[in-house]
């Protein structure tokens, strides 16, 4: 059965909605403009809230506008910068499924088309509205029989395209959830990676905070194995507000505590501390789930060497230098990334550079003989591609990163953990 996917472009597809943003460029030299600045988000609200109906909203909105067409190429190159950060990085989704995915929006297709098509997406499966000018550009109105630009408008439009299969419907506000109410889409999946509205996201089928997590769901390829809001990021101690900012920004869940608590640091797959704040060795050893210590201050050389053993990376920040291009959390989310160890305090220095169009397999092993031949072997018995291969070790471990071609078993996963001194092994996108 076919599979159809209905993606919001406000505030879902980009990280902004756009018609305030037109207003602030449009407004910019108005004496009031942040009088209607508040005005128009305040109307744009109340309509994703289901407060006020989308029509009345829109009909206010576009009225106190005063934009023109070349307000209107001003906001296209800003949006092309405000694409939703999972958004951008899965690319190859939109490729592989032109044909199911559609943007349907109450938004604006002078302004819709210029970003999504840069995305692969066909420029007929883009419903939105039209906005009408003047003979000197000026924005006067809109299509009114268009349906998207009436209340319950993507429930009609639905109806008229007549869709055969199974429909997912992707977006934050009321109108997204009007098509799941309608019984016109299978699920309905609120996203809160911009913003989230309570009152929409309690009726949703699935919150998913990233579109990382959408396609983990439905188990549909992506440009990460496993999406990073479901990775927990322990925070303990005095860590630099910039360092939160940041792993915030990259989509991971963040705790933070206090102090150092058993059941917390199991959970984490990223641990945050200040100098004096750090696990003990005994702790590293125990926490199944962690890859990666980040300390602000100078490691502890035990915990180090302990972390080591159990293949959780160490970065430490010494010299407590939050500007510099070694900044802790740009080396924390390499290595979780990319699988960059560079200037780690006990790893080999590995900086590899990024293979599209691959998968990149991650083996941490005892550093004892015949380990990558082994490695090598699982893939021969499976024909499976090396598209690139790096070993670096040091004393207590070898690091491997293979980059191979998609498409294999899953099997083989299996196969390369179960190898003799393994100590961890991770799918890293």
């Amino acid at each position: 059965m076919s599979q159809y996917f209905i993606i919001d472009f406000d505030s879902t597809f980009t990280q902004v909605e756009a018609l305030d943003e037109l207003a602030r460029i449009s407004l910019k030299n108005h004496p009031d403009r942040e009088k209607i600045y508040q005005q128009i988000e305040d109307l744009t609200n109340a309509s994703m809230e289901g407060k006020l109906s989308f029509s009345q909203s829109l009909e206010a909105r576009v009225k106190l506008l005063q934009a023109n067409r070349e307000h209107l190429k001003l906001l296209i190159t800003h949006l092309k910068k405000k694409v939703s950060t999972s958004f951008s990085r899965n690319t190859i989704f939109f490729k592989n499924h032109q044909e199911e995915v559609l943007i349907v929006s109450g938004g604006f297709k002078e302004f819709i088309i210029p970003v999504v098509t840069e995305y692969h997406i066909k420029k007929e499966n883009i419903y939105a509205n039209t906005f009408e000018f003047d003979e000197a550009g000026n924005i006067t109105g809109y299509d009114r029989e268009n349906p998207l630009s009436q209340e319950g408008g993507k429930v009609k439009l639905l109806k008229e395209l007549k869709l055969e299969g199974d429909i997912y419907g992707i977006g934050d506000g009321y109108s997204d959830f009007q098509l799941k109410e309608s019984g016109m889409i299978k699920k309905f999946f609120a996203f809160t990676e911009n913003i989230e509205r309570k009152s929409v996201a309690e009726k949703a089928d699935h919150i998913t905070p990233s579109f990382d997590e959408f396609l983990y769901i439905n188990k549909l390829p992506r440009a990460i194995s496993y999406p990073k809001n479901r990775i927990k990021c322990l925070v303990i101690g005095n860590v630099e507000e910039d360092a939160l900012t940041q792993m915030q920004k990259e989509g991971y869940n963040i705790r933070q505590r206090e102090s150092i608590e058993d059941k917390y640091l199991d959970e984490a797959g990223v641990l945050l501390c200040d100098e004096d704040n750090q696990p003990t060795p005994e702790q590293v050893q125990n926490a199944g789930r962690l890859k990666v210590i980040g300390c602000f201050g100078k490691a502890n050389r035990k915990l180090a060497e302990a972390a080591c053993e159990n293949g959780i990376i160490v970065f430490d920040d010494p010299k407590h230098n939050p500007r510099s291009d070694d900044f802790l959390p740009k080396r924390v989310i390499a290595f979780m990334n990319e699988g960059k160890t560079h200037t780690s305090c006990n790893f080999p220095d590995l900086q590899p550079p990024r293979i599209n169009n691959a998968h990149r397999l991650i083996h941490i092993h005892k550093n004892v003989p015949g380990i990558l031949a082994k490695i090598n072997d699982v893939f021969a018995r499976h024909n499976i591609n090396i598209v690139a291969e790096f070993l670096v070790t040091n004393e207590q471990i070898g690091y491997v990163i293979t980059d191979v071609n998609t498409g294999y078993d899953t099997e083989v996963l299996n196969q390369l953990k179960a190898i003799e001194h393994t100590i961890k092994f991770r799918l890293l996108y």
